[in-house]
């Protein structure tokens, strides 16, 4: 009975190891039908994006053509107008800085014609005004000194009174 004991488990280990065989290879013939299909899924996903993409760079080299020409467009436009505000700033400032040598010269000007008058003033005025104070004075002393009155004493230590000093 050992004997066909055995034989038993061998065959039922035999028919186990063919078992196990089918299912190998019916897993591999799955696991083949199955990269297939996503092979062929991802050469359908790569042409329909390579389509798409294309498509979209179709519709928009265009607008992105318009676009890049109205940049250009713009930029030329922005130079030459830099370029007139720069002028026209320059002129600004050429202009102001000859306006402020003109106030320089003018008011340097006037300042002289000050001086030259004050030192006119100075004088035709005040020169015989002093001189004519002085013999003034001097007639005064003489009548005072003739008629015998005092001599009044000047305030402040000079020759001339403090009521005789104007100006």
């Amino acid at each position: 009975m050992d004997d066909n004991l055995l034989k038993l488990f061998i065959a039922l280990t035999a028919i186990a190891v063919m078992i196990q065989s089918g299912i190998l290879v019916a897993l591999y013939v799955a696991v083949r039908k199955s990269a297939a299909r996503m092979e062929a899924l991802a050469t359908q996903v790569t042409s329909k994006t390579l389509e798409t993409a294309q498509s979209m760079l179709i519709e928009l080299r265009p607008k992105i053509e318009t676009l890049a020409s109205n940049a250009a467009e713009s930029t030329t436009i922005l130079r030459v107008q830099l370029g007139r505000l720069d002028g026209t700033v320059s002129d600004i400032l050429d202009r102001t800085r000859l306006q402020v040598i003109r106030a320089d010269e003018l008011l340097n000007r006037t300042m002289d014609k000050v001086e030259d008058t004050t030192e006119v003033v100075h004088k035709t005025v005040l020169s015989p005004l002093r001189q004519v104070s002085g013999l003034m004075s001097a007639i005064s002393t003489g009548f005072e000194v003739f008629f015998g009155q005092k001599r009044r004493q000047p305030r402040n230590g000079m020759g001339v009174p403090q009521d005789e000093m104007f100006i």
